[in-house]
Order: structure tokens, then sequence, then C-alpha cells
């Protein structure tokens, strides 16, 4: 049976930096007020996700700090 070749996963970020790259000029007034909407949601999942990386990160050193005593 043939596989279908899997196509090259995008680079973390690249989208992001595709955003960037955009030219901005070219978009009119509400479409830059819902791109900063949807940029400001993107900022809130991305706080929302280092908390819960962070709080992870200290649980374990708590953890590892109990057990060297």
């Amino acid at each position: 049976m043939l596989e279908e070749s899997a196509e090259p996963r995008a680079l973390r970020g690249a989208h992001l930096t595709s955003l960037m790259r955009e030219d901005l000029e070219l978009f009119g007034v509400v479409e830059l007020e819902e791109r900063i909407e949807l940029l400001r949601t993107e900022i809130g999942r991305t706080e929302a996700q280092l908390t819960r990386k962070r709080a992870g990160r200290e649980a374990a050193d708590a953890l590892f700090k109990l057990n060297k005593d």
C-alpha cells in the first residue's frame, strides 16, 4: 500500500511571522479593529498558557526541593 507523503509542518511561530509581514496599508479601519481584537484574544490565551506552565514548573520545583531535604 502506498503512503501519501506528509506535508512538512510549519515551524512554530511561522504564522505569527507571516502576520507581522502583512501590509497593513491594505486593511480598512474595521478590519484593523477586528485584527486588534483577535490579537488581544490571542495574547490572553497565550498569557493563560504561560501562567499554567509556570504553575506546573513551580509545583515540580517544590516537589523536587522537598525530596532534597
